[in-house]
């Protein structure tokens, strides 16, 4: 599952593996333009699934919650208390959850004080307690948030009357198919932990974490969360992007769309994905659509090619996915970075030139 280092005839795979060296064990790419597949990289150690990491907030949170406003179950001026009528902050709404722009703060050491020998879903119930003490302190600015994904949780099990793990099924059932996307429940993988990507040698875990959530919360919290948690390879990475594009074009799936696997045949609505896809915060107060990340006018993660009409989002363990509409050009990273330490910020260098070089290779 882990490749040696090799030498590369494709110049933007030459390219990645000279920037390696203290920066991530291994990169692997896969870029799509037009929905062909135009790279397929794979550079250093890499392995077969990898920590999705914050990916997780669009590949299920945002997707569950596109598909809940489909439905009719919420609109955009939808507050957080007419969902869960107990929750103590009357005026945040959900839309502000999906924009991190609630107030909500925005991490806490949850880890600290859960009950390991809880079972997940006991967790999640403790969990919801401690959300109801967040405080809100609204600044004007957004402000990523575990703690407004998490909050999102609890509002989707009660709209759609179902737990966290069954909507996930759902969306997976619906949306991908055929994939091995998973969250690890009480963090143990279905395969071998030779199968996945290392991530840190984790300080108070005591142990070089592999096939184990790297977030502390979600690994706390049983394995499965809405900020954190899913598990996937390259072709789960792509049948995700690819399944996302379809959506934003009202295009039906087909194996034309590169042959990844998944090919998803329930989409929301192509107006929804398209509302969904837009600026919802104003620019001075960050670069957010309704859970996609925007390109920021100053170190985009993105690069600097991305059009300004792009959606995305990264993962802290290395991964990120961004699809750009005017160019139809959908870039797809995953990465084991946190190998080498979490303070590690070499590769916030590096990703947006992978970016740069994948536009540059057009």
């Amino acid at each position: 599952p882990r490749m040696p280092a090799q030498d590369h005839p494709n110049p933007l795979a030459a390219r990645i593996q000279a920037a390696l060296p203290g920066v991530t064990p291994g990169v692997l790419l896969r870029a799509y333009c037009g929905g062909q597949l135009i790279h397929d990289i794979r550079v250093g150690e890499t392995s077969q699934y990898y920590d999705l990491a914050s990916l997780t907030k669009i590949i299920f949170t945002q997707q569950a919650m596109m598909q809940a406003f489909d439905r009719g179950l919420w609109h955009l001026q939808t507050r957080v208390v007419e969902i869960l009528p107990d929750f103590p902050n009357r005026d945040v709404e959900i839309r502000e959850l999906l924009t991190h722009s609630s107030g909500i703060e925005w991490w806490k050491p949850f880890y600290q004080a859960l009950d390991a020998t809880l079972a997940w879903q006991a967790k999640r119930v403790w969990l919801y307690g401690e959300l109801k003490k967040s405080s809100f302190v609204k600044t004007g600015k957004a402000v990523y948030s575990d703690l407004g994904f998490m909050l999102l949780g609890f509002v989707l099990e009660k709209m759609v009357g179902k737990s966290l793990l069954d909507i996930w099924t759902d969306t997976k059932a619906s949306s991908y198919p055929g994939t091995t996307l998973a969250f690890h429940i009480d963090n143990r993988p279905a395969c071998g932990i030779e199968l996945f990507a290392p991530t840190e040698d984790c300080p108070w875990r005591k142990q070089l974490l592999r096939g184990e959530v790297h977030d502390d919360n979600t690994w706390a919290l049983g394995g499965i969360s809405t900020h954190a948690g899913l598990f996937g390879s390259i072709d789960d990475l792509s049948a995700f992007g690819l399944n996302l594009r379809a959506q934003l074009l009202g295009l039906q799936r087909s194996p034309a769309d590169g042959g990844a696997q998944g090919t998803g045949s329930t989409l929301v609505s192509q107006h929804t994905a398209q509302l969904f896809a837009q600026r919802a915060v104003a620019q001075d107060a960050g670069d957010w659509a309704l859970g996609f990340m925007l390109p920021a006018p100053e170190g985009a993660s993105c690069g600097r090619h991305f059009s300004a009409a792009s959606i995305g989002h990264t993962g802290f363990t290395g991964t990120s996915v961004w699809y750009d509409l005017e160019r139809d050009l959908l870039v797809l990273v995953l990465s084991n970075r946190v190998r080498l330490g979490r303070e590690n910020r070499a590769f916030l260098q590096l990703r947006p030139q992978l970016h740069d070089w994948v536009v540059e290779s057009l």
